[in-house]
């Protein structure tokens, strides 16, 4: 049975395409207008769903190493430090739209490191994906771990193919 919407749930989901498109520089070029609109996107969601998290707070970075996610959020509990590390390619390979929805992944970790001292995608972070249209894994990592098995040639045809899967379902 499917699951109906609350007016409630639709202004979230209004509010968050509008903080998703707030930013007029649709394609950041740089690593820091990354930051920037991924900073800010996180600011506009956390006003309204997470009150309490002090994004200004959160360190932010750009990771060039990161292959196997879009994503990371770390935390040191010796200094209650929360990072967020966001990977260039990723952002590269996807749309904003898709991408932001790995910052407001990121953002649930961030909120459970905040209110818990730790993070996973359990119970507590399944209850926000449906409010902030995100998924509980990258789809992105998904990826990764569906294609790893396959030979270096078998790759590039299997990621010509999502690509084209990819443009067709757009």
């Amino acid at each position: 049975m499917a699951r109906q919407l609350t007016v409630s749930e639709i202004t979230d989901q209004q509010t968050l395409t509008e903080s998703a498109n707030a930013v007029t520089d649709d394609t950041p070029e740089t690593p820091t207008a990354l930051l920037d609109r991924a900073q800010q996107h996180a600011t506009n969601v956390a006003a309204v769903h997470f009150p309490d998290l002090p994004v200004e707070a959160i360190e932010w970075e750009v990771s060039h190493r990161a292959q196997r996610q879009a994503g990371v959020t770390k935390y040191d509990p010796a200094t209650e430090e929360i990072t967020i590390a966001l990977t260039r390619t990723a952002y590269e390979q996807h749309s904003w739209d898709q991408f932001s929805a790995t910052v407001r992944h990121e953002l649930i970790h961030a909120w459970q490191y905040h209110e818990f001292g730790d993070a996973d995608h359990g119970a507590t972070f399944i209850r926000w994906t449906d409010a902030l249209d995100t998924s509980r894994h990258c789809a992105h990592s998904n990826l990764i771990q569906l294609l790893r098995p396959l030979k270096r040639t078998t790759l590039a045809i299997e990621l010509s193919k999502f690509t084209l899967l990819m443009l067709y379902l757009n």
